[in-house]
């Protein structure tokens, strides 16, 4: 018995251990792109508008950097957009209101000291799944048409 419960303790510390490290990759998508920084962001915002997003701001990162310390830094091009219906269905309810602290969705732009163009995304169906039900639904819808549609178009060559 004292066999099984030290295995049962070792097996719950190794997967903490392998969920611990894994995490910060399976939360954060990472892309390149093939293009430079400026076409990659305008074709992220045509497809999102095209395809019923609000593009609430482009903010240049880098250059509030600059500004607050005066070190430059590698462009960073953060892209904040929503889709109104899914804001709507996660906002409606007063105890998912909380929710707001990751609105809008936001996907970044930024160039690697390589020269490349990158696009970061935040994994929202992985994120939905934390909070279950509506939640994780819609978080599901969020991160299926960042990909099919918003992404895929600035990875197109």
């Amino acid at each position: 018995m004292k066999n099984i419960l030290i295995g049962f303790i070792v097996g719950i510390i190794l997967v903490g251990g392998v969920g611990w490290t894994q995490m910060p990759g399976m939360m954060i998508i990472e892309y390149q792109s093939p293009h430079g920084l400026n076409e990659t962001v305008e074709k992220i915002k045509a497809s999102a508008i095209e395809n019923g997003w609000i593009v609430t701001g482009l903010k240049p990162l880098h250059k509030a950097v600059k500004k607050h310390i005066n070190k430059d830094i590698a462009p960073v091009i953060l892209i904040n957009m929503c889709q109104a219906d899914h804001a709507y269905n996660i906002l409606k309810e007063d105890e998912n209101r909380v929710l707001s602290v990751m609105m809008p969705c936001t996907i970044s732009v930024y160039e690697k000291t390589d020269g490349k163009t990158y696009i970061g995304a935040m994994n929202a169906g992985l994120l939905g799944t934390m909070f279950g039900g509506s939640i994780a639904e819609i978080m599901g819808k969020v991160v299926a048409e960042q990909q099919q549609t918003f992404i895929n178009a600035a990875l197109e060559k």
